[in-house]
């Protein structure tokens, strides 16, 4: 199957305290953030485009490599989705933040083989802790930790339905936290939830990188 990817770069790592956006902090690879982010998607032969949402400011540090197509991001992240959206043309469209380096092709091979059989699917890590759902800083519930997953990047859909509901999504005004949310607005179908083979952590805080 071909697909384009979609690798949001457009944050700037304040809690890192870096003072520069933490997708091109150097990794112990030599490489950074952003570039693992990135290398699975490049030597992947079914991804046909490496679309990245990147600030005007941010351009001089990226290093080109074959595939990658280069838009402006949004001021939030939904706005870098919706922007980099305009350029997929491949029948499915994988978006994964840039900050999330650890992704493996194992994942990846996961995702296209699900996305073989429903319209959407996404990397989700189940929780291995007892969920409590709070309110005004009292327990109100116990959840299923069963049924909880800590929902992932790659999120990946047909094309042709995230990008429809990406415009709906702009003309409401509302505000969503991820690309499945977005889907699930205006879609009735369901997202296929695909367990990750690693933690895949958001780089976030110091320790991440370690």
């Amino acid at each position: 199957m071909k697909y384009d990817a979609i690798v949001l770069a457009g944050g700037k790592g304040t809690r890192l305290n870096l003072g520069y956006n933490k997708v091109f902090y150097q990794m112990d690879n030599g490489y950074t953030v952003l570039e693992n982010a990135c290398a699975n998607f490049i030597s992947d032969e079914d991804c046909q485009r490496v679309i990245i949402a990147v600030s005007d400011e941010d351009r001089k540090f990226l290093k080109y490599a074959p595939k990658m197509v280069i838009v402006k991001n949004g001021t939030e992240r939904f706005d870098s989705v919706f922007n980099a959206l305009m350029e997929v043309k491949e029948e499915y469209v994988m978006i994964h933040d840039g900050a999330r380096p650890y992704l493996t092709m194992a994942d990846i091979g996961n995702l296209k083989a699900g996305l073989m059989q429903d319209d959407a699917c996404m990397l989700g890590l189940r929780s291995k802790d007892t969920v409590k759902e709070v309110k005004d800083g009292y327990v109100q519930k116990t959840l299923d930790r069963d049924h909880i997953y800590l929902a992932q990047t790659p999120q990946c859909f047909k094309s042709i339905y995230i990008k429809d509901a990406y415009s709906q999504a702009k003309k409401s005004r509302k505000h969503f936290t991820d690309d499945a949310a977005v889907f699930e607005e205006f879609y009735d179908e369901k997202i296929r939830m695909i367990n990750s083979t690693t933690s895949n952590n958001k780089i976030t805080f110091i320790d991440d990188l370690r």
